[in-house]
């Protein structure tokens, strides 16, 4: 299975790892699975690191490296086509970067690993 990460599911995974579900830590640790992190989830985490509201020592090799180590095998590029995806999303979610994550999942045929139920309401598979 193909899946997008959201970005409070990674920093969990990497941090508070108690605060993930059974079911998506069999999703992390299954091999067969193919992890990917939008590079938009990076761009929130830096944001949220420089505004105070992260508490880790977030940098490139810190991201990195966590990455490798939970087997995130690929980021997800923003693309056009991402992007023009939103004019056909609903406007059940205020958050922009999680909209375009959704659009991503959908333009991408992903699978979205959130514990947001309000992605439940979007056309895409979302496991929690």
């Amino acid at each position: 299975m193909r899946v997008l990460i959201d970005t409070h599911v990674f920093l969990w995974a990497i941090s508070e790892p108690r605060k993930l579900s059974a079911r998506a830590r069999k999703i992390i640790t299954n091999p067969n699975n193919e992890l990917i992190l939008s590079s938009l989830s990076v761009w929130e985490i830096i944001l949220k690191q420089q505004q105070g509201k992260l508490k880790l020592p977030v940098s490139a090799g810190y991201l990195e490296a966590h990455m490798l180590h939970l087997g995130i095998e690929s980021v997800l590029a923003v693309q056009p086509a991402h992007v023009y995806g939103l004019f056909e999303l609903p406007y059940f979610h205020r958050d922009p970067y999680d909209r375009l994550l959704i659009s991503q999942c959908r333009t991408e045929g992903l699978t979205f690993l959130s514990a947001d139920l309000d992605m439940q309401k979007y056309p895409v598979k979302v496991i929690w």
